[in-house]
């Protein structure tokens, strides 16, 4: 992790690069890409969960279903 001398030195390179009027919409940018991110990576993860439990459900409910005749 880099100092915080190096964090502001880095700080002015890029305030020097893009200017002070593209950095609000460039952190803007990067907060709803990372929002976007954090969403898609949640809907996996309960998309994952929901595929576990749903080979058990079923088979629980083909159990449920069949009969056997004596």
């Amino acid at each position: 992790m880099p100092g915080p001398s190096e964090l502001i030195i880095i700080l002015i390179i890029v305030l020097i690069i893009f200017g002070p009027k593209k950095l609000p919409e460039m952190g803007r940018a990067i907060g709803q890409s990372i929002r976007e991110l954090k969403k898609a990576t949640d809907n996996k993860d309960e998309a994952k969960d929901e595929n576990k439990d749903a080979p058990k459900d079923e088979a629980k409910d083909e159990a449920k279903d069949e009969t056997v005749i004596k």
